[in-house]
């Protein structure tokens, strides 16, 4: 999907919305965002990725014009340093809907669609519980897939010393094999939960050498 594709997508979107702005200016913030150098995988990718997904599980949305905006704003604010990215993205994704008179329900659901991707809790809804899973594919994709994907986390984090790298990081994806179950919904724990296992338990050990 190209730059052009990805802007009609987005201000048909923000159409549907009931948005009383033109989407054109957010949608250049965006873009901006994600194609800040810093980011080697939370880019203008990443969320192509995602709507990818999205658009293969649309139909266990039930609000999918929710879901989506949500995406597109989930990784607006990224500084690798910061423990907060989630709520300032939540924050710009309010303060835009706001300021497009998008109606305040509307607006509330998708910043708290933002803010499920922190992966901190089992989500409350069935759209917080896809928006998480669509986060999180990339952990069970194919080997090599999931490989490219933590090179380039590395190096979003390449000031970090690698002792320390890999005791965060390894603490981090620990907490997913953790869990009863990585994904939230029957579709990508179908898909994605033992390719994802396999994938993170290869990467622990990895860490731990």
């Amino acid at each position: 999907m190209d730059r052009h594709s990805l802007e009609q997508r987005w201000l048909e979107l923000w159409a549907r919305l009931g948005a009383a702005e033109s989407g054109g200016p957010i949608f250049t913030q965006l873009i901006a965002a994600y194609s800040e150098p810093i980011r080697a995988y939370h880019n203008t990718e990443h969320i192509r990725d995602c709507l990818a997904q999205f658009d293969l599980s649309r139909t266990l949305a039930q609000r999918p014009d929710e879901v989506e905006t949500a995406l597109w704003f989930h990784d607006a604010v990224y500084v690798p340093a910061a423990s907060d990215n989630e709520v300032q993205s939540a924050e710009l994704a309010r303060s835009a809907l706001t300021t497009a008179t998008v109606p305040a329900n509307t607006t509330d659901r998708i910043a708290d669609l933002v803010l499920a991707t922190r992966h901190q809790a089992t989500a409350r809804t069935p759209d917080e519980q896809l928006i998480c899973d669509i986060d999180l594919s990339i952990l069970g994709r194919e080997p090599e897939v999931f490989a490219e994907f933590e090179r380039r986390i590395r190096l979003e984090y390449s000031w970090v010393p690698e002792p320390i790298y890999r005791r965060e990081r390894s603490a981090m994806l620990a907490e997913f094999l953790r869990r009863e179950s990585i994904y939230q919904t029957a579709r990508f724990r179908q898909l994605y939960q033992t390719s994802a296992r396999a994938n993170l338990e290869r990467l622990l050990h990895d860490l731990a050498g």
